[in-house]
């Protein structure tokens, strides 16, 4: 049989079906709880928080940056700084106090030589050539039916699958720092958490969703390979 460039697997659907739901719905509860906690009042900006929580740290060599973007907010270890989206660099809420708090749990892994954050960087170079690179092999290795393309393709695309079980438990230890140093210092009253919880606990759900969806998609491409193995012996 010929490649048909029209043609759908029902059955990536299957494999693909849960994930994907499960990433919709993460996203509906980041959005829904973002705009909740954005309405309660925090005592300072998340600039204020960021830059306090560093420098009692120890961290004061770490800038904190004002980036464009909505939820652009993100911790780049190689140039050792904290970015924030205006909205949180900005923002008097408790959603802004939180995601500050998040990404300073970031840095304060690099800087305490946090395992997994290390392994994550390590995995980054790796994941991203695999996520580009393996999508062309499996695609190549499905038209011209050519079995070693597929499994490079699936040898490729496992980097994906491990740097996402890598960054896991260096999300959720980012959040635990976040909401234990917010009340710790007094940044946030014990009885206020609730809205942080539930923005840092729904933006854990979209990694957890990221990573079923790898989990499931590289299962996929192991089925297909396998089931053409069985094919051709057959014959």
């Amino acid at each position: 049989m010929g490649f048909n460039p029209f043609y759908f697997d029902p059955y990536y659907l299957l494999f693909l079906g849960p994930a994907l739901l499960l990433a919709i719905v993460a996203q509906m509860w980041v959005s829904s709880a973002y705009a909740r906690a954005s309405q309660m009042p925090a005592s300072t900006s998340g600039a204020n928080v960021a830059r306090h929580l560093l420098d009692n740290a120890g961290l004061d060599n770490v800038p904190v940056e004002e980036v464009p973007g909505h939820l652009s907010d993100h911790y780049d270890p190689r140039a050792d700084v904290v970015r924030l989206s205006s909205e949180v660099f900005h923002g008097r809420s408790l959603a802004a106090v939180g995601i500050a708090a998040h990404e300073c749990g970031h840095a304060l892994q690099k800087h305490l030589g946090y395992l997994p954050f290390r392994l994550r960087s390590l995995a980054v170079p790796m994941a991203s050539f695999g996520s580009g690179a393996s999508g062309l092999l499996l695609i190549l290795g499905i038209i011209f039916g050519f079995q070693p393309l597929l499994i490079a393709g699936i040898v490729l695309f496992s980097c994906v699958v491990i740097f996402q079980l890598v960054n896991l438990p260096v999300e959720f230890d980012a959040s635990a720092r976040a909401k234990a140093l917010l009340i710790e210092q007094g940044i946030v009253h014990q009885h206020e958490m609730g809205p942080v919880n539930n923005v840092l606990n729904a933006a854990a759900l979209t990694y957890v969703a990221a990573t079923l969806q790898a989990i499931m998609q590289l299962l996929y491409y192991v089925t297909l390979i396998m089931g053409r193995g069985r094919s051709r012996s057959d014959e």
